[in-house]
Protein backbone atom coordinates (compact mmCIF):
# COMPACT_ATOMS: atom_id res chain seq x y z
CA UNK A 1 0.00 0.00 0.00
CA UNK A 2 0.99 3.64 -1.04
CA UNK A 3 2.96 5.41 2.09
CA UNK A 4 -0.10 8.37 1.10
CA UNK A 5 -2.67 5.89 2.28
CA UNK A 6 -1.46 4.32 4.63
CA UNK A 7 -1.14 7.41 6.47
CA UNK A 8 -4.78 8.77 5.57
CA UNK A 9 -6.69 5.45 6.07
CA UNK A 10 -4.29 5.20 9.75
CA UNK A 11 -4.78 8.42 10.71
CA UNK A 12 -8.26 8.55 10.35
CA UNK A 13 -8.75 5.32 12.36
CA UNK A 14 -6.59 7.60 15.12
CA UNK A 15 -8.93 10.36 14.77
CA UNK A 16 -12.04 7.91 15.30
CA UNK A 17 -10.02 6.19 17.93
CA UNK A 18 -9.80 9.66 19.65
CA UNK A 19 -13.47 10.29 19.37
CA UNK A 20 -15.24 7.65 20.35
CA UNK A 21 -12.34 6.32 23.23
CA UNK A 22 -10.28 9.51 24.16
CA UNK A 23 -7.29 9.17 25.61
CA UNK A 24 -6.39 5.78 27.34
CA UNK A 25 -7.19 6.56 31.45
CA UNK A 26 -4.01 3.88 32.31
CA UNK A 27 -0.75 3.67 30.63
CA UNK A 28 -1.08 6.56 28.35
CA UNK A 29 1.75 6.67 26.45
CA UNK A 30 2.32 10.45 26.79
CA UNK A 31 2.80 10.05 30.61
CA UNK A 32 5.33 7.00 29.59
CA UNK A 33 7.34 9.47 27.87
CA UNK A 34 7.11 12.11 30.82
CA UNK A 35 8.48 9.63 33.23
CA UNK A 36 10.80 8.71 31.00
CA UNK A 37 11.98 12.55 29.84
CA UNK A 38 12.17 13.09 33.68
CA UNK A 39 14.43 10.46 34.63
CA UNK A 40 16.54 11.44 32.23
CA UNK A 41 16.41 15.20 33.22
CA UNK A 42 17.55 14.03 36.57
CA UNK A 43 20.78 12.44 35.50
CA UNK A 44 21.66 15.65 32.79
CA UNK A 45 20.55 18.80 34.79
CA UNK A 46 22.67 21.44 35.15
CA UNK A 47 21.71 25.18 34.75
CA UNK A 48 23.24 25.79 31.50
CA UNK A 49 21.56 25.53 27.91
CA UNK A 50 24.04 23.09 26.80
CA UNK A 51 22.97 20.75 29.37
CA UNK A 52 19.31 21.37 28.48
CA UNK A 53 20.00 20.96 24.61
CA UNK A 54 21.58 17.57 25.27
CA UNK A 55 18.38 16.39 26.87
CA UNK A 56 16.20 17.81 24.13
CA UNK A 57 18.39 15.54 21.93
CA UNK A 58 18.29 12.29 23.90
CA UNK A 59 14.58 12.48 24.49
CA UNK A 60 13.23 13.73 20.96
CA UNK A 61 15.72 12.38 19.05
CA UNK A 62 14.97 8.62 21.16
CA UNK A 63 11.68 9.07 20.58
CA UNK A 64 11.88 9.65 16.98
CA UNK A 65 14.38 6.62 16.33
CA UNK A 66 11.69 4.44 18.16
CA UNK A 67 8.88 5.30 16.10
CA UNK A 68 10.95 4.97 12.98
CA UNK A 69 12.15 1.73 13.90
CA UNK A 70 8.64 0.66 14.91
CA UNK A 71 7.37 2.13 10.93
CA UNK A 72 10.63 -0.16 9.68
CA UNK A 73 9.69 -3.33 11.44
CA UNK A 74 6.18 -3.12 9.66
CA UNK A 75 6.84 -1.73 6.56
CA UNK A 76 6.31 -4.98 4.46
CA UNK A 77 2.48 -5.11 6.16
CA UNK A 78 0.04 -2.66 4.73
CA UNK A 79 -2.55 -3.32 7.09
CA UNK A 80 0.31 -3.77 10.24
CA UNK A 81 1.74 -0.04 8.78
CA UNK A 82 -2.15 1.19 9.19
CA UNK A 83 -2.71 -0.35 12.51
CA UNK A 84 0.57 1.27 13.86
CA UNK A 85 -0.30 4.71 12.44
CA UNK A 86 -3.66 4.84 13.80
CA UNK A 87 -1.91 3.94 17.01
CA UNK A 88 0.39 6.41 17.36
CA UNK A 89 -2.63 9.16 16.37
CA UNK A 90 -4.24 7.71 19.00
CA UNK A 91 -1.92 8.35 21.17
CA UNK A 92 -0.73 11.71 20.58
CA UNK A 93 -3.81 13.69 19.25
CA UNK A 94 -5.99 14.69 22.57
CA UNK A 95 -9.25 16.47 20.77
CA UNK A 96 -11.73 14.86 22.61
CA UNK A 97 -10.15 15.21 26.05
CA UNK A 98 -9.96 18.35 25.15
CA UNK A 99 -13.58 18.70 23.97
CA UNK A 100 -14.88 16.85 26.80
CA UNK A 101 -12.70 19.10 29.74
CA UNK A 102 -13.78 22.31 27.85
CA UNK A 103 -17.57 21.24 27.84
CA UNK A 104 -17.22 20.64 31.82
CA UNK A 105 -16.17 23.85 32.76
CA UNK A 106 -19.07 25.17 29.94
CA UNK A 107 -21.43 22.96 32.14
CA UNK A 108 -20.39 24.34 34.99
CA UNK A 109 -21.21 27.62 34.45
CA UNK A 110 -24.15 27.22 33.11
CA UNK A 111 -25.34 25.62 36.23
CA UNK A 112 -24.55 28.48 37.79
CA UNK A 113 -21.71 26.86 40.06
CA UNK A 114 -18.50 29.06 39.32
CA UNK A 115 -16.38 27.36 42.20
CA UNK A 116 -16.96 24.06 40.21
CA UNK A 117 -15.89 25.73 37.03
CA UNK A 118 -12.84 27.13 38.61
CA UNK A 119 -11.74 23.63 40.05
CA UNK A 120 -12.39 22.25 36.73
CA UNK A 121 -10.05 24.58 34.76
CA UNK A 122 -7.00 23.86 35.58
CA UNK A 123 -7.18 20.22 33.62
CA UNK A 124 -6.84 23.08 30.47
CA UNK A 125 -4.53 25.45 31.36
CA UNK A 126 -2.55 26.71 33.99
CA UNK A 127 -4.45 29.83 34.43
CA UNK A 128 -5.12 31.08 38.36
CA UNK A 129 -8.90 30.39 38.37
CA UNK A 130 -9.31 31.89 41.86
CA UNK A 131 -9.28 35.08 40.34
CA UNK A 132 -11.63 34.55 37.63
CA UNK A 133 -15.48 35.44 36.98
CA UNK A 134 -17.92 33.27 35.05
CA UNK A 135 -16.57 35.37 31.53
CA UNK A 136 -13.59 35.04 32.35
CA UNK A 137 -13.24 31.74 32.66
CA UNK A 138 -14.49 31.21 29.22
CA UNK A 139 -12.19 33.58 28.11
CA UNK A 140 -9.70 31.15 29.09
CA UNK A 141 -11.45 27.95 28.05
CA UNK A 142 -12.14 29.29 24.03
CA UNK A 143 -8.39 30.59 24.65
CA UNK A 144 -6.96 27.22 25.80
CA UNK A 145 -9.34 25.18 23.00
CA UNK A 146 -7.87 27.50 19.94
CA UNK A 147 -4.17 27.00 20.81
CA UNK A 148 -4.31 23.69 21.88
CA UNK A 149 -6.36 22.78 18.65
CA UNK A 150 -3.08 23.08 17.29
CA UNK A 151 -0.91 21.68 19.95
CA UNK A 152 -3.12 18.44 20.81
CA UNK A 153 -4.28 17.95 17.06
CA UNK A 154 -3.19 19.80 14.00
CA UNK A 155 0.22 20.03 14.91
CA UNK A 156 0.41 16.39 15.37
CA UNK A 157 -1.15 15.68 11.49
CA UNK A 158 1.04 18.18 10.02
CA UNK A 159 4.28 15.78 11.45
CA UNK A 160 2.77 12.99 10.67
CA UNK A 161 1.75 13.76 7.11
CA UNK A 162 5.22 14.82 6.29
CA UNK A 163 6.93 11.92 8.45
CA UNK A 164 4.56 9.42 9.12
CA UNK A 165 5.12 7.80 12.49
CA UNK A 166 8.20 9.06 13.53
CA UNK A 167 6.56 12.42 12.93
CA UNK A 168 3.34 11.86 15.33
CA UNK A 169 5.45 10.99 18.10
CA UNK A 170 8.84 13.08 17.53
CA UNK A 171 5.95 16.18 17.39
CA UNK A 172 4.47 15.07 20.78
CA UNK A 173 8.03 14.02 22.32
CA UNK A 174 8.68 18.15 21.45
CA UNK A 175 5.74 19.48 22.57
CA UNK A 176 5.43 17.28 25.80
CA UNK A 177 8.68 18.45 27.15
CA UNK A 178 7.81 22.06 26.38
CA UNK A 179 5.42 21.78 28.95
CA UNK A 180 7.55 20.05 31.50
CA UNK A 181 11.04 22.20 30.81
CA UNK A 182 10.43 25.05 28.56
CA UNK A 183 8.94 27.73 30.71
CA UNK A 184 10.43 30.48 32.13
CA UNK A 185 11.01 29.34 35.70
CA UNK A 186 14.55 29.77 37.84
CA UNK A 187 15.52 26.13 37.22
CA UNK A 188 14.22 25.77 33.53
CA UNK A 189 15.37 29.32 32.22
CA UNK A 190 18.33 27.86 30.41
CA UNK A 191 17.92 24.43 30.85
CA UNK A 192 14.49 24.85 28.81
CA UNK A 193 15.85 26.67 26.34
CA UNK A 194 16.31 24.31 23.80
CA UNK A 195 13.04 22.52 24.23
CA UNK A 196 11.10 25.99 24.05
CA UNK A 197 13.01 27.05 20.99
CA UNK A 198 12.34 23.80 18.91
CA UNK A 199 9.16 23.77 19.92
CA UNK A 200 8.31 27.43 18.54
CA UNK A 201 9.92 25.12 15.33
CA UNK A 202 8.18 22.30 15.21
CA UNK A 203 5.05 23.93 16.05
CA UNK A 204 5.15 27.09 13.47
CA UNK A 205 3.59 24.94 10.48
CA UNK A 206 0.24 23.52 12.77
CA UNK A 207 -0.32 26.98 14.29
CA UNK A 208 -0.36 28.52 10.68
CA UNK A 209 -2.39 25.71 9.09
CA UNK A 210 -4.73 25.45 12.42
CA UNK A 211 -5.54 29.57 11.50
CA UNK A 212 -5.97 28.99 8.05
CA UNK A 213 -8.66 26.20 8.73
CA UNK A 214 -10.37 27.76 11.63
CA UNK A 215 -10.88 31.04 9.05
CA UNK A 216 -11.92 28.86 6.60
CA UNK A 217 -14.14 26.49 8.56
CA UNK A 218 -15.52 29.48 11.09
CA UNK A 219 -18.83 31.34 11.00
CA UNK A 220 -16.68 34.94 10.19
CA UNK A 221 -13.65 33.78 7.33
CA UNK A 222 -13.40 37.86 6.74
CA UNK A 223 -13.24 38.81 10.55
CA UNK A 224 -10.24 35.50 11.18
CA UNK A 225 -8.09 36.80 8.30
CA UNK A 226 -8.47 39.92 9.77
CA UNK A 227 -7.68 38.85 13.43
CA UNK A 228 -5.18 37.02 12.60
CA UNK A 229 -3.40 39.72 9.96
CA UNK A 230 -3.66 42.33 12.53
CA UNK A 231 -3.29 41.54 15.90
CA UNK A 232 -1.56 37.93 15.66
CA UNK A 233 1.90 39.52 16.16
CA UNK A 234 1.12 41.00 18.92
CA UNK A 235 0.86 37.55 20.63
CA UNK A 236 4.17 36.82 23.08
CA UNK A 237 3.79 33.43 21.35
CA UNK A 238 4.72 33.12 18.04
CA UNK A 239 2.30 30.21 17.38
CA UNK A 240 -0.50 30.42 20.29
CA UNK A 241 -0.86 34.25 18.43
CA UNK A 242 -2.04 33.33 15.08
CA UNK A 243 -4.41 30.66 15.87
CA UNK A 244 -5.83 32.80 19.13
CA UNK A 245 -6.36 35.57 16.93
CA UNK A 246 -8.18 33.36 14.17
CA UNK A 247 -10.25 31.66 16.47
CA UNK A 248 -10.99 35.13 18.24
CA UNK A 249 -12.22 36.40 14.72
CA UNK A 250 -13.54 33.45 13.44
CA UNK A 251 -15.63 33.29 16.62
CA UNK A 252 -16.25 37.22 16.59
CA UNK A 253 -14.99 37.38 20.43
CA UNK A 254 -12.28 39.31 21.55
CA UNK A 255 -9.17 37.44 23.53
CA UNK A 256 -6.39 38.47 25.15
CA UNK A 257 -6.13 41.23 28.14
CA UNK A 258 -4.95 40.09 31.51
CA UNK A 259 -4.43 37.15 32.88
CA UNK A 260 -2.32 35.19 35.77
CA UNK A 261 0.05 32.35 35.51
CA UNK A 262 1.45 31.03 38.72
CA UNK A 263 0.84 34.26 40.32
CA UNK A 264 2.36 36.35 38.33
CA UNK A 265 0.25 38.96 36.04
CA UNK A 266 0.53 39.35 32.61
CA UNK A 267 -0.92 42.30 30.18
CA UNK A 268 -1.77 40.67 27.01
CA UNK A 269 -2.64 42.18 23.78
CA UNK A 270 -6.30 42.01 23.54
CA UNK A 271 -7.13 39.83 19.97
CA UNK A 272 -9.85 40.65 17.54
CA UNK A 273 -10.60 44.17 19.77
CA UNK A 274 -13.81 45.03 17.78
CA UNK A 275 -15.06 41.81 19.19
CA UNK A 276 -17.67 41.20 21.84
CA UNK A 277 -16.68 39.61 25.17
CA UNK A 278 -16.57 35.91 25.54
CA UNK A 279 -19.52 34.56 27.14
CA UNK A 280 -20.66 31.29 28.24
CA UNK A 281 -22.02 29.72 25.19
CA UNK A 282 -18.91 30.42 23.19
CA UNK A 283 -17.21 27.67 25.04
CA UNK A 284 -19.90 25.35 22.82
CA UNK A 285 -18.75 27.00 19.40
CA UNK A 286 -14.90 26.83 20.09
CA UNK A 287 -15.26 22.91 20.38
CA UNK A 288 -17.34 22.79 17.11
CA UNK A 289 -14.83 25.00 15.25
CA UNK A 290 -11.93 23.09 17.16
CA UNK A 291 -13.31 19.97 15.54
CA UNK A 292 -14.19 20.93 12.35
CA UNK A 293 -10.32 22.23 12.56
CA UNK A 294 -9.04 18.51 13.42
CA UNK A 295 -11.26 17.03 10.43
CA UNK A 296 -9.93 19.16 7.93
CA UNK A 297 -6.32 19.26 8.95
CA UNK A 298 -6.38 15.29 8.01
CA UNK A 299 -7.86 15.83 4.81
CA UNK A 300 -4.90 18.72 3.96
CA UNK A 301 -2.45 16.27 5.45
CA UNK A 302 -3.61 13.12 2.89
CA UNK A 303 -4.12 16.08 0.14
CA UNK A 304 -0.26 17.01 0.66
CA UNK A 305 0.75 13.19 0.94
CA UNK A 306 -1.12 12.27 -2.69
CA UNK A 307 0.47 15.40 -4.35
CA UNK A 308 4.14 15.19 -3.00
CA UNK A 309 3.92 11.11 -4.02
CA UNK A 310 2.56 12.87 -7.90
CA UNK A 311 5.77 15.22 -7.66
CA UNK A 312 8.00 12.98 -7.25
CA UNK A 313 6.80 10.33 -9.91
Amino acid sequence: MRADRVFAYGAAAGLLGDLLLGDPRRGHPVAAFGRAAAAVEGVLWRDSRGRGALHTGVCVGGTVALGALAARQVRSSPAASVALTAAATWAVVGGTSLAREARAVGQALEDGDVEAARARLPHLCGRDSQALDADGIARAVVESVAENTSDAVVGALVWGAAAGVPGLLGFRAVNTLDAMVGHKSPRYLRFGWASARLDDVVGAPGARLTAALAAAAGPDPRGAVRAWRDDAGRHPSPNAGPVEASFAGALGVRLGGTLSYGGRVEHRPVLNGGGRPVTVPDIGRAVRLSRRVGWLALGVGAAARLLARGRGR
